[in-house]
């Protein structure tokens, strides 16, 4: 009998993406401070809390392959949150318009006590240099209040963008599979051995 496997996440885009492996799976919502810690870096804040996902669903279910992500952006090193807000959004995207931003989209898989391991994948994104009125529009079409660098890229975010650069082109969206397909083979599930046709 294999393993029941948990998405450590309430986004509807990570429960998408994962569905693509077509591997049985369910979602809890790990209940986690999200803060940024003093002086912590981007890539340190996404990996540190995809970790706390995991292991705090992992603590409840101890049978389960438990697997938790979280992305955080930043620019020039600054971490860019989420804007909480459409109005703030509309001033986060006048900031990032013909601006490089690290979308730092990290993943861990635990496995009781004998297997944890995470794994960064970071994208780098051109923002196209953008309106204030191409921007509300977006804004206003989007609704990205609750994604960190206001830009929904799995919808019309991407044509926010002049290029991306990633080695895997789901990290951006929040769940690079090509990593998590690595380390799901690792702990016996392949996905190309058990996907539900």
């Amino acid at each position: 009998m294999t393993q029941p496997l948990i998405l450590a996440s309430s986004s509807i885009y990570r429960r998408e993406l994962l569905a693509r492996l077509k591997i049985p799976f369910s979602c809890i919502s790990p209940d986690v401070d999200e803060s940024p810690k003093p002086g912590e870096s981007v890539g340190a804040l996404a990996l540190r809390l995809s970790l706390l996902k995991a292991r705090t669903v992992a603590h409840q279910h101890p049978e389960a392959i438990v697997i938790g992500a979280d992305q955080a952006a930043s620019l020039a090193g600054q971490i860019i949150g989420k804007p909480g807000s459409l109005s703030a959004a509309e001033q986060q995207l006048g900031r990032l318009s013909g601006q490089t931003v690290v979308f730092h989209s990290a993943l861990t898989i635990v496995r009781g006590d004998d297997y944890c391991k995470s794994m960064d994948v970071p994208t780098t994104c051109v923002f196209r240099t953008l309106s204030p009125s191409a921007i509300q529009r977006y804004v206003k079409i989007d609704q990205p209040s609750d994604t960190a660098g206001s830009a929904k890229a799995e919808c019309l975010g991407i044509a926010l963008m002049e290029r991306m650069d990633s080695s895997d082109p789901t990290a951006i969206i929040g769940l690079p599979l090509i990593a998590l397909t690595h380390m799901l083979c690792e702990v016996g599930l392949d996905p190309l051995e058990h996907a539900k046709v």
